[in-house]
């Protein structure tokens, strides 16, 4: 029987002809037939999907009596009448009992669907490494074949799936996209990291490099400048005591010439300034006082440079040679010996008269000589400086011939002295200031952080010896 058989007989097979009936007896019978076919026409329009085609049914009357033991009727209305109201509703109940059943196994079938594409979607996001698309088209091929229980409704089910495969079809491109993207992402960072370590391996090599030769540099400016800096530091700090000195108001010395220059740094920017300038001369008497224990050489005390002839009267020590004396460039090399730290008294002279010359050291002659530029004058107007031998006139000073120590009481005269007034100066048992040059306060500037100090000479060469 159909799903629908409740209100009607339906048999597959071909039965034995039943006797003849009476007119009379077949009219309740074929009402019944009737109301079953009517009835159960609803419920085998889905059986009839499911019947194999080329089959057929055989319909078969029976009398009511014969109809309680197989398959139970519903009510025969009685001839020339309606049903009663309790049986037209038992109908309307049975009925409506079979289509909640049909709805509830279309809802189930539905439900079943659901779950398994459901779970099929979740299998096909998860990131357990497997292939979307494949793991999709294996458990598609172990998976029950929902096609036989759709529901109902054709055209409503294609559509449902019709959407639910384009939901999928969407999503299984994204997984695909996003797992492109990481693979991408994922082999892209190991090329980064290896150019990277390259590019970094070369600039850490070039870095290491500069750094190296920088801190050579550094070593060679720190070995070069760290005595020149503490010099400094020691001359700048004679500066300031010196400036306290003169603010507290000892700037005037006991006497103009009680002074005396400190140059105590070998550089190219300390000396001494004389004003003023030298006429021309014949012959000189030069005198000085000197403390220095400055080696190789005590460098230049003083020198005087002419435009045309920065060698025009020159006194220097420079390295390991001994103390010469240059007029007009020509060279001659005095006995002196001054650098043993001790105040010295040095007097030179010369005269154009067949170039003679006369050194004398504390008073004591100790070497002469001529033909030392012989008839050539001194010319005038040129810069005398103390401690700097000059390469043009009043510069370009080298720190290697720079004087180092003191000096003091620095005088010219236009004439050779006689021996025995220098032994009396020596001595200091004479005062005779120079006829050209004197040597006074406001006749001596000094530059570049020497110094002027008062001193009484006398009394430190007694306190030197």
């Amino acid at each position: 029987t159909g799903r629908g058989g409740r209100t009607g007989l339906l048999s597959a097979r071909r039965p034995a002809r039943p006797p003849p009936r009476s007119p009379a007896g077949m009219l309740p019978v074929v009402a019944g037939f009737l109301l079953a076919v009517a009835a159960g026409g609803r419920g085998s329009a889905a059986g009839d999907q499911e019947s194999p085609p080329g089959s057929r049914f055989v319909c078969t009357s029976l009398p009511l009596d014969a109809a309680g033991a197989g398959c139970p009727l519903p009510p025969v209305p009685m001839q020339g009448g309606a049903l009663p109201p309790e049986e037209e509703l038992k109908a309307t109940v049975l009925q409506l009992r079979e289509t909640v059943l049909q709805q509830k196994e279309t809802i189930g079938s539905q439900r079943e669907a659901i779950r398994e594409l459901t779970g099929k979607l979740s299998r096909c996001e998860s990131a357990d490494g497997k292939s979307a698309t494949g793991t999709w088209k294996n458990e598609l091929g172990k998976g029950k074949d929902t096609m036989g229980d759709l529901p109902r409704d054709p055209a409503q089910v294609i559509d449902q799936l019709s959407r639910t495969m384009q939901t999928l079809k969407d999503r299984l491109e994204s997984l695909e996209h996003q797992l492109r993207a990481n693979v991408s992402y994922a082999a892209l960072p190991n090329d980064l990291r290896e150019m990277l370590q390259r590019r970094l391996g070369d600039l850490e090599r070039q870095l290491l490099s500069k750094v190296a030769e920088l801190e050579d540099e550094k070593s060679l400016l720190h070995n070069e400048t760290s005595a020149h800096r503490q010099k400094t530091e020691t001359a700048l700090n004679a500066l300031l005591e010196r400036v306290s000195e003169l603010e507290k108001g000892n700037s005037a010395f006991k006497s103009p010439d009680e002074f005396k220059v400190s140059l105590p740094l070998r550089t190219n920017y300390l000396y001494g300034k004389i004003k003023k300038t030298l006429p021309e001369l014949y012959a000189f008497t030069v005198c000085l006082w000197l403390r220095s224990s400055a080696s190789p050489g005590i460098g230049t005390p003083f020198s005087y440079a002419v435009p045309g002839q920065a060698n025009e009267i020159v006194l220097i020590e420079w390295g390991n040679n001994p103390i010469e004396l240059l007029i007009n460039d020509k060279v001659a090399q005095l006995p002196l010996f001054i650098s043993d730290g001790k105040w010295h008294h040095i007097c030179i002279t010369w005269t154009t008269r067949d170039g003679m010359w006369e050194a004398f050291q504390d008073g004591e002659k100790l070497g002469t000589g001529e033909n030392l530029a012989p008839w050539h004058p001194i010319k005038p107007g040129g810069v005398l400086i103390l401690g700097q031998e000059q390469d043009t006139v009043g510069g370009r000073f080298d720190a290697t011939q720079a004087f180092v120590g003191e000096m003091s009481q620095f005088n010219i005269w236009d004439r050779v002295l006689k021996a025995e007034d220098i032994m009396n100066i020596a001595n200091c048992s004479t005062n005779m200031p120079g006829n050209i040059i004197p040597w006074v306060d406001n006749n001596v500037d000094v530059f570049g952080g020497a110094t002027k100090w008062p001193v009484e000479t006398c009394e430190e060469r007694l306190l030197d010896l």
